[in-house]
């Protein structure tokens, strides 16, 4: 097994002490700084894990497949635990998990037809902004300019979330037509 998919893996071992060290007070109030210190690692990974894929050329198909998934799984998460304790609302994460439902639908599809459906820039915004926003509302500083800008973040964020689900549909529509 290659580096990337190493760092992949190590990214969803990291999911669920994210959410232990996040929902449960295991060390007390530090425990959203090490579930903050644990979130920024785990996107690094994304990062890096990419970077030594295409610089390496060690491009796998289980990286294909599990990059996408882990990054999905370790954003989901965070979603799925901020509305459970009531800080972001329901609708926003059904938004969020939805879009990832129907962009992996269409890859599926896609990919039962031959066709490769690539990341696009709107996708990388979105998720960017989707870390950002999970960033701010871990270290949920208690500044009124703070939460302002946990709100703005909300907002870019379902708009990439929409505006890339768009975008992927309108460049990928004949993938629909393939299975009539």
């Amino acid at each position: 097994m290659n580096t990337p998919n190493k760092l992949t893996i190590a990214r969803v071992i990291m999911i669920p002490f994210f959410v232990a060290f996040l929902m449960y007070d295991i060390v007390g109030s530090a425990g959203k700084w090490v579930a903050l210190a644990i979130f920024i690692i785990a996107s690094l990974t994304d990062t890096l894990d990419g970077y030594l894929a295409r610089k390496y050329h060690l491009v796998t198909n289980f990286g294909k497949f599990m990059d996408p998934l882990a990054d999905k799984l370790l954003v989901c998460s965070a979603l799925i635990c901020f509305t459970a304790t009531g800080q972001l609302a329901a609708w926003i994460t059904i938004i969020i998990i939805a879009r990832e439902f129907i962009i992996s639908g269409f890859r599926l599809i896609a990919a039962d037809n031959g066709i490769v459906i690539a990341a696009s820039y709107w996708g990388k915004f979105k998720t960017v902004s989707q870390m950002i926003l999970i960033i701010l509302m871990i270290m949920d500083l208690p500044y009124r300019a703070f939460q302002m800008l946990i709100q703005i973040f909300v907002v870019i964020a379902v708009v990439l979330t929409v505006v890339s689900l768009v975008d992927y549909i309108r460049k990928n529509k004949s993938v629909l037509s393939m299975q009539d």
